[in-house]
């Protein structure tokens, strides 16, 4: 039996929703926002938002509202679902934690659901909560005046295509009155008021109503008394409205549409607007003594990204929150800047979605894979480059090529922070000293600058010990002079070294091992010993907390020539355990490690392998050998600490971090190359971070989170819809749109197929489509006899007066001196919804067909695609996967076939197809004889290949054998993985 599982490696980034008010504290003022099925709650501060809570929701957030009952200190929060779950929230200060005042279902037995998106608001008075969810009916949710909620009921409306509805702000002692704009048959837009009465269950006409508004009126936004009435808001015009006719106010704008509002004061008499091109507007409201209106202003205040929320903050800081590019928060000054905006941007929140599409490359050639995804719609679309690890955030570099050792002092044995870094260089030693928030070159009188360390470090008797090749060095913290000098004697120079705060051992010779206490600013030879083999490596780190390193250690481990380490106890140096590990790699490095209170001994290999082993404090039995590959090059394992808690960084080729998650090792790489060294630095200026030396120069940076993933971003202005990556051109394929408007205000659609470089993401060439015609589709070929690599492209003109487009394209590219040149083109009948390369052909799904093309000889002498076969019989066929023969199809309507090309026959034949009908968005296959696919009612499922059915009706089945409601629409899968590919960890 076969199991798969999902797991969310980036949560939902886009903000559907937001809201302002008093939530966690009577004088908090805090910011709610709805990503998905998300709930963030933030504190408005000096400083800026800091996060309270994050916490997931069982449901996609539809609405979101805010309101105070009578005598409650904060405000409560009412949420609704997309499957008509509620659910009143309020914030328990002792415990941090939400606590849910109220639930339920909304769901009714009959009805038509609203195409349009649920309708939710609280009356302004408190006294209910009004929902449109199916069409023809107001559901209302009676507040009593303890703030309890009542049993809920629906009241026809008599309107049953509704734009918008909201509560008007009437006297408490007034009926709750409803503002609805509604089309009716002939698509005109009118609007009407009704009271609400609990008693009678019932609607009674309200005391206004006009027939005919503009075409383009979408929104209503409330006014609060004492100004009252209600905005509404189309796409040319912004009417004031307030039941008499003749104090009707109405101003015109440019063409645009109005996405979301957000209310300045709370008298009501400024607005912010947000246009979908990310335009930020603000609407006074001018009026008398008397709050009657007597004009209206709107000004351009600047751009911001596409708005889907606006939540004004306090003190000119508002939040743009986007579903279109990343969300925003902003400040807004009474002076425009030398742009002309009024907008500063303080904080951008990195938004993913939509993700159109995505590929999955490994840029770096390091066996990790890197997704870069068509992100964002309309200005805000981009390229974004996401890929897992760890982020250095440099603080300081210097160009000091050749450090071969790096180390960490203090200035006393018992101070808080480091004070120099030393570098071991071939022939001399050098020391960076932090002062000033700078970093400077120094001396320490002490030491030997002219021969390289081997070791160096803090010991107990507030020294600094050296060891180089001749001697080991005290050398007293404060006067800097040398305290005592130990040499092996003999004409032996050290080989290698290695320490803690008691003890040293160093390796003389080929083989002979020597332990020297180095306390109270003395050495004394404990104990020496002959192993017989040559050695590669010693360690003697203490293991235990984060404390444990000013301390000693029970016990040495030595690597071996022979492919072998000895772990040795401490003073007698008598072996203890011998572990074989085989192959013709000597080991490198050793670290003992404690990680989660688990003992751990390390070695590295010369190829970039290590072992892992967890062993027995007491006993130094050795158990769990697992051994993975990290890299391809001798790695250096050192200890650090970051929020308290100890990691391991392996420096190789691919910088890693280890670390331990639940008691089990895993390993996170660096967003760095060619690693040498590293050492903890924690100075005054510097604290927490880590001195990182490469083959070109020294870094001191701190570190990022652990598993995290990194998001670089590429704007493009305009919107990616496909992507491709090519990696002999090392370039990627991108399709976009981009819109721009007309003298009229039209929107003008302009598409383009554009060849970035791979690195730089500069745009190499950029090759322009037709008037009307649409990329819907991109992948990389090869054809048969044909060593090139092509770039296909499938069009599809959506001509306006046309349901369905009739006409399409298949556009062959090669790259050629980093652009693209046109090498056969292909009019087809139809809409190219996808293209996949197979077997040296290309596969091309157009409108209820697939073709299968090959690439040949013109007539004429150039090049063009014939078609060797196709299939018909399908609704429309939007995917194709491809393995071996085998060709998956996702449909529009009936689910997933299997189809399989006879070479023999020339014809493409279905062998299976699942019997459900499923409106798929996405399929491919995961092996042999099993698919997954994807709905619009964001559910996935995996189907199987009856294989070992007797009959062929059953063969021609495919079972369903897996299914999961992810809560979200899936554009694409993809192949591949973002953490770093170690070859499998073994177990020896």
């Amino acid at each position: 039996m076969q199991y798969n599982y999902v797991v969310t490696a980036h949560k939902p980034s886009n903000v559907n929703l937001s809201v302002t008010g008093n939530f966690t504290g009577p004088n908090d003022r805090n910011l709610i926002v709805a990503k998905c099925n998300r709930l963030l709650i933030y504190l408005l501060t000096p400083e800026g938002l800091q996060p309270i809570l994050d916490t997931p929701i069982y449901g996609r957030i539809a609405t979101l509202e805010l309101f105070r009952t009578t005598g409650a200190e904060k405000d409560a929060l009412c949420l609704t679902t997309e499957r008509w779950k509620f659910c009143v929230l309020e914030f328990d200060t002792a415990s941090k934690e939400l606590v849910t005042r109220a639930m339920g279902d909304l769901q009714d037995r009959i009805g038509k659901p609203v195409d349009s998106g649920q309708i939710s608001h609280i009356d302004p008075n408190i006294k209910m909560i009004g929902l449109h969810l199916y069409d023809g009916l107001f559901k209302v949710v009676p507040i009593d005046a303890r703030g309890q909620l009542k049993e809920a009921f629906n009241i026809r409306l008599e309107e049953l295509q509704v734009i918008d509805i909201q509560f008007l702000y009437v006297e408490k002692e007034r009926l709750p009155t409803i503002l609805v704009l509604y089309q009716d048959p002939k698509e005109m837009r009118h609007f009407k008021t009704y009271e609400i009465n609990i008693e009678t269950k019932d609607l009674a006409p309200g005391p206004w109503q006009q027939q005919g508004v503009e075409l383009g009126a979408t929104m209503i936004i409330p006014v609060p008394l004492p100004i009252g009435g209600a905005l509404l808001v189309g796409e040319q015009t912004i009417t004031h409205l307030n039941g008499d006719k003749n104090s009707t106010r109405t101003i015109s704008m440019g063409p645009t549409v109005i996405r979301a509002w957000g209310k300045i004061d709370d008298n009501g008499s400024r607005y912010l607007l947000g246009g979908h091109f990310g335009t930020l507007y603000v609407l006074v409201l001018e009026h008398d003594a008397a709050f009657k209106v007597l004009d209206m202003k709107l000004e351009v205040l600047g751009e911001t990204s596409c708005a889907t929320s606006i939540s004004y903050l306090d003190s000119g800081v508002v939040f743009i929150g986007s579903s279109f590019g990343d969300s925003q928060l902003i400040k807004l000054h009474q002076d425009k800047d030398e742009h002309g905006s009024n907008v500063e941007v303080l904080e951008s929140f990195t938004n993913l979605g939509p993700i159109q599409d995505l590929c999955v490359v490994d840029l770096e050639r390091q066996g990790q894979g890197q997704v870069v995804t068509c992100s964002g719609t309309l200005k805000d679309g981009s390229l974004r480059v996401v890929r897992n690890g760890i982020g250095i955030d440099e603080q300081a570099q210097v160009e000091l090529p050749g450090i071969k050792g790096l180390w960490n002092l203090r200035d006393a044995f018992d101070a808080e922070f480091d004070k120099y870094l030393v570098q071991s260089f071939i022939g001399e030693t050098r020391v960076l000293e932090i002062g000033d928030e700078e970093l400077g070159e120094t001396e320490l009188d002490g030491f030997d600058h002219a021969v390289q360390t081997i070791w160096c470090g803090n010991v107990k008797g507030d020294c600094l010990c050296q060891v180089t090749e001749k001697s080991l060095r005290l050398v007293s913290a404060s006067m800097k002079t040398v305290v005592q000098e130990w040499t092996p004697g003999g004409g032996a120079s050290i080989t290698l070294a290695a320490g803690n705060a008691e003890q040293v051992i160093v390796s003389t010779g080929s083989s002979t091992v020597v332990l020297l206490g180095v306390t109270d600013g003395k050495v004394t030879e404990l104990k020496r010993t002959d192993t017989g083999k040559e050695i590669s490596c010693v360690n003697i780190s203490p293991l235990g907390g984060p404390g444990a390193e000013r301390g000693g250690s029970s016990m040495c481990a030595v690597g071996m020539w022979d492919q072998s380490v000895h772990v040795l106890r401490l003073p007698t140096l008598e072996a203890l355990t011998t572990e074989a590990l085989g192959g013709d790699v000597i080991p490198r490095s050793l670290l003992f490690a404690t990680l989660e209170e688990q003992d751990y001994l390390l070695c590295a290999l010369g190829d970039g392998h290590l072992f892992s082993f967890r062993i027995d404090r007491a006993t130094a039995a050795l158990s769990d050998k697992k051994k993975v590959s990290l890299g391809t090059q001798p790695m250096a394992l050192s200890r650090f600490s970051s929020k308290g808690t100890t990691h391991v960084f392996a420096a190789s080729d691919r910088p890693t971090v280890i670390y331990s998650n639940n008691k089990k090792l895993l390993f996170s790489n660096v967003n760095l190359k060619d690693v040498t060294q590293m050492s903890p630095f924690n100075s005054e200026d510097f604290s927490d971070s880590l001195a990182i030396a490469t083959e070109s120069g020294l870094t001191i940076g701190t570190i990022d989170d652990i598993q995290k993933l990194h998001i670089r971003s590429v704007p493009l202005g305009e919107q990616p819809r496909r992507i491709c990556h090519q990696e002999s051109a090392r370039a990627f394929c991108v399709c976009t749109i981009k819109v721009t408007l007309d003298e009229a205000g039209e929107d003008i659609d302009e598409h383009y197929v554009k060849l970035f470089d791979d690195q730089t993401f500069e745009c190499l060439h950029t090759f322009e489509l037709r008037r009307w015609e649409n990329a819907c589709s991109i992948t990389t070929c090869t054809f048969s006899d044909d060593p090139a690599t092509y770039v296909v492209v499938g069009t599809a003109e959506a001509v306006p007066s046309e349901a369905e487009p009739a006409n399409g394209r298949i556009l062959v590219f090669e790259i050629v001196e980093r652009r693209l040149r046109l090498e056969a083109e292909r009019e087809v009948k139809g809409a190219v919804y996808t293209l996949k390369a197979f077997n040296g052909k290309l596969l091309a799904g157009v409108n209820s067909k697939i073709e299968l093309l090959k690439l040949a000889e013109g007539d004429s002498g150039g090049r063009e695609l014939t078609t060797e076969c196709a299939h018909r019989g399908h609704i429309l066929v939007l995917y194709l996967e491809s393995r071996g023969d085998f060709i998956l199809l996702g449909d529009l309507m009936r689910s997933m076939s299997l189809l399989t090309y006879k070479p023999v026959d020339g014809q493409v034949e279905e062998i299976a197809h699942d019997f459900n009908a499923n409106w798929m968005t996405a399929v491919d296959i995961l092996d042999d004889d099993t698919f997954i696919g994807a709905e619009n009612h964001y559910n996935l499922f995996t189907l199987r290949k009856n294989t070992d059915a007797t009959t062929d009706e059953e063969r021609a089945r495919l079972e369903v054998v897996g299914e999961f409601h992810l809560g979200d629409l899936v554009n694409r899968f993809r192949h591949g993985s973002l953490v770093m590919r170690s070859g499998g960890a073994e177990t020896p």
